[in-house]
């Protein structure tokens, strides 16, 4: 694992050095433990907290689930955003392995019904993710799942079929546990949702899918080391402070949209995963930078002209992969398509220069642009991403004064869907 190249070289007249004092104070409020949200600090030491009994215990489950034709996740939010992201980054779309499919992330019921017809009469198994097992949307997917495997099977193989990760003590779910002998794993009480990729919620789905959760942990203990360890890095080397420090001087300058762009489709869920991190930790109190995402080259064809000449009110921040797979373009016997110029190049470094050539495009007409360079994409690559991100949003937040790691607004919309529907105790 190398630490992430952030190039500032395209950022106009924005640069991180304006705020890295107040960056640094930021984090020494985090570090002390005595910020906003204190109580939410558990992810902060999740590389190290996590014992080699605990991924044992993980990747035993992995194997329990592997015997099974198919696992489908059941969660939302942080409750799977974390597990798609790297499960999606890494296999190939088109050869998967053990299929692993997500529901209860939405309440769309074509997606549900024709999931359900699709492994109709099939072995699958289930991974239900949720602290309180009340929450509506993987609620009511697992009951849908749970509903046809106990048409088909009797209670001994639904213990080896059904895994839960929810409360270690109180909720829905720990009670069906403790009733049906279900397997379960802790969402620690000290870890909240958008943060818990690291815990259970995330690594149980990406083992089962046959990744390496040991090494995204390997890679998230490294960059703990290096942004936060005794032997951190300098605060003008220190990704996290850097990019934290970055989009505040954006947003201090009127930028209020950061558009996150990545020119490879695998990184599309790492992208909504990031969405979540800091929509949630930032919206608050009439503040925080909009998080917007766009997958390149595919959308410079639909919003590239948006991005070029609308209003100035965005900054761009752009995942560069260096290494890609090696597939140099064939040659033809005409140049019918005027594609002879890149005859013998790799599709990879044409994609590339794609991404240069259009962060220069954007940058001169008034788009700052940051490119955050990785080396490659493997688990411990991703692991060092997801713990530098996690932390450079909970300092940003820090930055703009509000608490990162509640959600106050995300329980109005619940309170009228609840009301409408008449659940009991929201008349009115």
């Amino acid at each position: 694992m190398t630490i992430p190249e952030l190039d500032f070289s395209s950022s106009l007249d924005i640069s991180p050095e304006s705020l890295m004092k107040q960056a640094g104070e930021a984090r020494d409020l985090l570090e002390s433990r005595k910020c906003p949200g204190n109580e939410f600090l558990g992810w902060m030491d999740l590389p190290e907290r996590i014992s080699k009994s605990s991924l044992e215990d993980l990747q035993n489950a992995a194997k329990e689930i592997q015997k099974s034709e198919s696992l489908v996740v059941i969660g939302i939010g942080g409750s799977y955003l974390g597990a798609r992201a790297v499960i999606e980054a890494i296999r190939s779309p088109f050869a998967p392995g053990f299929p692993v499919y997500f529901a209860g992330h939405q309440m769309d019921s074509f997606y549900h019904s024709e999931l359900l017809r699709l492994l109709s009469g099939r072995r699958f198994s289930v991974n239900v993710i949720s602290k309180s097992g009340t929450t509506t949307e993987p609620g009511l997917a697992f009951r849908l799942f749970w509903n046809d495997l106990k048409k088909h099977f009797g209670p001994e193989d639904l213990r080896r079929l059904v895994f839960a990760t929810t409360d270690e003590k109180k909720g829905s779910l720990r009670k069906l546990c403790d009733s049906a002998g279900l397997k379960s794993f802790t969402i620690p009480d000290d870890v909240g949702g958008r943060f818990s990729v690291l815990t259970p919620v995330g690594l149980l789905p990406v083992a089962a899918a046959g990744l390496n959760a040991v090494s995204l942990m390997d890679g998230a203990r490294e960059m703990m080391n290096a942004v936060r360890g005794k032997n951190r890095l300098p605060d003008n080397k220190n990704p996290a402070l850097l990019y934290a420090a970055y989009r505040n001087a954006a947003y201090a300058k009127g930028k209020k949209i950061e558009l996150l762009t990545s020119y490879q489709s695998g990184l599309h869920y790492l992208a909504e995963w990031w969405k979540q991190l800091f929509g949630e930790s930032e919206g608050k109190k009439g503040k925080g930078i909009f998080p917007a995402a766009a997958d390149f080259t595919s959308d410079l064809h639909s919003m590239g002209q948006w991005i070029q000449d609308g209003e100035r009110s965005i900054f761009q921040t752009v995942l560069d992969v260096k290494s890609g797979a090696i597939l140099p373009v064939p040659t033809a016997e005409s140049d019918d398509d005027g594609l002879k110029y890149l005859e013998g190049r790799p599709l990879h470094e044409i994609n590339r220069t794609a991404l240069q050539a259009t962060v220069k495009a954007h940058s001169d007409g008034g788009v700052p642009c940051l490119r955050i360079v990785l080396d490659k994409i493997t688990e411990q690559d991703l692991g060092a991403y997801i713990y530098m991100m996690e932390y450079a949003c909970a300092v940003s937040a820090l930055m703009l004064g509000v608490n990162p790691f509640d959600q106050p607004g995300v329980e109005d919309y619940k309170n009228n869907m609840f009301r409408m529907l008449g659940k009991p105790g929201y008349a009115g």
